[in-house]
């Protein structure tokens, strides 16, 4: 329910959510990126000196994973960088897109990473006089890559959640797949140490390698859906749709166009509106909905709204229609025949549903005859559906209804 009182609807405000600024943004961006970095590069060490000497070429594929993470956060802090900073002439909209093009290049270098790997533990399993009997301290080593992991994804979601950051959630997914790869490789060890079946280390690794290369073409896909502008989910959409409806002066919407850019979403919207309105008042109502609509929806942060006086997917083209100075042209013979030419206020023309509405407003004390006749001349204007004529009344300064004919 929409209070129509403030525009509001509660369950699409979070009065907690803070809209932090790209400098923030990127500050936050750089801390859990440094801080990943540090964590990889002494578990990398780790994992890969323990696969050595345990003989586990899980454990070493999931040393070299790591390895390609800390390329990864590199590229993370980059693209953070370049993002963060403000739109200027050349990119008008902000340099948000780097970051989606830097999720693109982190899901290629997962997907060779994966290729890698799986090639190398299917040339060990089928020459079996290559496969090595890891030890039981491989576990260890594998259990130490699932606690960082998880602990990387779990820190890394959480301030990319709250910074709102797609990037970040790229790379907490990526610590995420670490983690489940590392779970693969335990079991392996396991297997191969408990069970002595050597070639389960190596079947390990190729399930690492397939979890790897699921997780880039993730990446890729739904990154490369974000560059070639597809829309926000369609729930939310119907949600901006319902809430835009229900704001004070909007007759209807249609034709809502989104398309994510990083963190933000962009969108244009027709809104139909009072046909009769003032061009001031039409703007006003424009503005509210960008201000309404952007404080519900933080997201939101370039929304263009178009007025229609009509729904323009159902009425007339009036594209067509002779312009006002083309108007004139023609109405103007008509305004001298009947001796109003130098009585005239104000003409107000509305182009609607492929036709024009027109209004005269007349000054001084006129003859009725005279107003008859403008009126019986006017009807010769093909592209005219309705004419007003309106006169001051004699005690009141408000215009008042003298003449009116339609089609």
């Amino acid at each position: 329910m929409i209070d129509k009182h403030t525009n509001i609807a509660p369950e699409l405000v979070n009065s907690s959510t803070i809209k932090y600024n790209n400098k923030q943004r990127y500050e936050a961006t750089h801390q859990v990126t440094v801080i990943g970095i540090i964590v990889n590069i002494l578990l990398a060490a780790v994992q890969l000196i323990g696969g050595f000497f345990a003989h586990s070429q899980a454990l070493i594929a999931d040393g070299l994973h790591t390895l390609s993470d800390l390329a990864s956060d590199f590229v993370v802090l980059f693209a953070a960088k370049l993002a963060s900073k403000d739109a200027d002439e050349d990119h008008p909209y902000g340099h948000e897109r780097i970051e989606t093009l830097a999720t693109v290049v982190l899901g290629m270098a997962l997907a060779g990473v994966a290729v890698g790997i799986g090639l190398s533990a299917f040339d060990r399993l089928i020459h079996p006089e290559s496969l090595l009997q890891p030890s039981a301290i491989a576990i260890l080593f594998a259990l130490l890559g699932i606690i960082a992991k998880e602990g990387l994804y779990q820190y890394t979601h959480y301030v990319a959640n709250k910074v709102d950051s797609n990037l970040l959630r790229a790379n907490a997914l990526h610590h995420r797949s670490d983690a489940i790869s590392s779970l693969l490789v335990a079991l392996g060890v396991a297997g191969s140490v408990f069970l002595q079946i050597p070639w389960l280390d190596a079947a390990a690794a190729i399930l690492v390698a397939i979890m790897i290369f699921y997780m880039g073409v993730r990446l890729i896909l739904d990154s490369t859906m974000e560059l070639v502008d597809t829309s926000v989910e369609l729930d939310k959409v119907a949600k901006i749709k319902d809430f835009i409806s229900n704001l004070e002066g909007v007759d209807s919407l249609h034709l809502l166009r989104t398309r994510k850019m990083g963190s933000k979403v962009l969108a244009d919207v027709h809104i139909q509106v009072n046909a009769y309105l003032t061009v001031s008042e039409g703007h006003y109502i424009a503005e509210s909905v960008i201000n309404k609509t952007g404080k519900a929806f933080p997201e939101m942060t370039d929304i263009t709204v178009h007025i229609d006086p009509e729904n323009d997917e159902k009425s007339s083209f009036s594209v067509k229609l002779p312009s006002r100075s083309e108007l004139m042209q023609q109405l103007y013979p008509h305004l001298q025949e009947s001796g109003l030419a130098d009585n005239i206020d104000n003409i107000v023309l509305h182009y609607l549903d492929g036709k024009i509405d027109i209004e005269i407003y007349l000054k001084g004390e006129l003859a009725d005859e005279k107003m008859a006749n403008l009126v019986k001349g006017c009807q010769s204007l093909t592209s005219m559906r309705k004419i007003t004529l309106y006169q001051k009344a004699i005690m009141c300064d408000n215009p008042c209804i003298v003449a009116q004919v339609a089609r």
